[in-house]
């Protein structure tokens, strides 16, 4: 039983973040085909930051209404809408709409927000409901939130990419000569795409049925004989009566066989004396806590690693990547997805709390951040552009990126866990709002102010 529950656990887990982690290791295949082109990870981003009215909503109702909303029915609700969400995606995503004179992919941005809002939500709902289990398996949860980005990548890798070809291509045009005109052909080269190895719809499809699981675990989780909290907690508390008086036993024997010492007189009963071990263990405690200016470094940590992660690399991972190739750009997303978890699993393995260390290691990913960030900027033609070392450059500079970044938030957030509760209720604030300014920031730049250039593999000239 322990072992079913474990792998419920597991299977609950990664479907927290399962659907946007899909979608954003298939833009590669995506923004070849939908009207936003390159500029589509930007809108993503902006997408998910409006998605956290979710857990808004939910916060405020625990806050103003405390024991009206019913954790498993929305739960159940959560995870039906994002079946349906995904469900839809995989017949709708194609959907255009012209909007002021511009074709859009409305369907799929809708449906994005509708998933980005069941994800976000998921961190103040699913977590919650954990809780009732015993906390053994809080881990196996943890383990299946990273396989909602780790599955999704390896699916991508087998699905592969396709490849590129320049095919060229005869068109009727007419041409003016003096006041004769006559209808000739014109060749140009135009970029064609082959088919990946199984389609967007069949990617999309193994979401859903990765999101049914996640709905029968939850299913059977509810279920769970002694899945109320209260009884747990009578175990609990009877265990520790237990471990009291045995303390209080051997206490009283080592008072009674003890000489008398006239500088222990305080020391009168085994009370005192555990009131007095608990008083030095609280003691050496306060000598492990942060001060307020390493509280201020961590939090403002947290902001920048976030803006980066969050915001403002995703926005511009199709202007530093498709210009090598969408090889890879499908590469640097796959295995940029995989690379989180992974750190994770190091970060829970190999905890390292220094400071000194998580800062450098920031500076390590923002090195990697502004690799990756000098390419975008330098699309269409940025350095290395037809060679392998350039594209090897740009995977393995997006992997260090992930990965490095990952490590420092999961070890912040350890940090704050273990000081105390507001600050780990801080600490998700610096999140959304790091985030925030990246997505924010970033959306004009793409967007509106088009600092960054799109390419065409077969029709840009570069000249170095």
């Amino acid at each position: 039983m322990s072992l079913a529950i474990h792998l419920l656990a597991c299977m609950f887990g990664s479907g927290s973040w399962l659907a946007i982690n899909g979608l954003w290791v298939e833009l590669p295949l995506i923004v070849n085909v939908l009207p936003e082109g390159w500029d589509l990870p930007s809108y993503l981003t902006v997408i998910i930051q409006l998605a956290n009215v979710g857990p808004l909503f939910v916060t405020l109702i625990h806050k103003f209404a405390p024991g009206k909303m019913k954790e498993i029915i929305a739960i159940y609700i959560i995870i039906s809408i994002g079946i349906l969400a995904t469900l839809l995606m995989v017949f709708c995503w194609k959907e255009t709409t012209v909007l002021a004179g511009k074709s859009h992919s409305m369907a799929f941005l809708i449906l994005a927000f509708f998933l980005s809002v069941v994800d976000c939500t998921s961190s103040v709902t699913f977590l919650p409901f954990m809780m009732r289990l015993q906390p053994r398996y809080m881990t196996t949860y943890f383990i299946g939130e990273g396989l909602s980005g780790f599955v999704p990548g390896l699916v991508a890798l087998g699905q592969g990419v396709g490849m590129v070809k320049c095919v060229n291509v005869s068109k009727p045009a007419n041409v003016t000569i003096g006041n004769i005109t006559d209808e000739t052909n014109v060749y140009q080269i135009e970029t064609h795409y082959s088919p990946a190895n199984f389609s967007t719809e069949i990617f999309l499809a193994v979401l859903v049925v990765m999101m049914v699981f996640c709905l029968v675990s939850f299913v059977f989780l509810t279920r769970v004989p002694w899945l109320p909290h209260k009884e747990l907690n009578e175990e609990q508390v009877s265990n520790q009566v237990m471990q009291i008086s045995t303390t209080e036993i051997e206490l009283k024997k080592y008072i009674s066989e003890r000489p008398a010492d006239p500088q222990s007189s305080s020391l009168t009963s085994p009370r005192k004396a555990m009131a007095q071990a608990t008083f030095t263990n609280e003691t050496q405690l306060t000598f492990t806590k942060y001060s307020r200016h390493q509280l201020l470094f961590i939090y403002l940590l947290i902001v920048w690693v976030n803006s980066l992660t969050n915001g403002v690399l995703p926005s511009v991972q199709s202007y530093s990547c498709l210009p090598y190739g969408s090889t890879a750009y499908h590469l640097s997303a796959a295995l940029g997805s995989m690379a989180n978890p992974g750190a994770c699993i190091i970060a829970l393995f190999l905890p390292n709390r220094s400071l000194v260390l998580l800062g450098s290691l920031s500076l390590v990913g923002t090195a990697f951040g502004a690799y990756n960030m000098a390419m975008a900027a330098l699309s269409p033609c940025p350095l290395l552009q037809h060679s392998e070392a350039g594209a090897v450059l740009i995977i393995l500079s997006w992997i260090l990126f992930s990965a490095a970044m990952s490590y420092v938030k999961v070890m912040t957030g350890i940090i704050l866990r273990n000081v105390s509760h507001s600050a780990l209720v801080w600490c998700g604030a610096a999140v959304q709002l790091g985030s925030m300014i990246g997505a924010l920031t970033m959306f004009p730049l793409v967007n509106v102010y088009d600092i960054f250039k799109a390419g065409d593999s077969c029709n840009t000239n570069c000249t170095f």
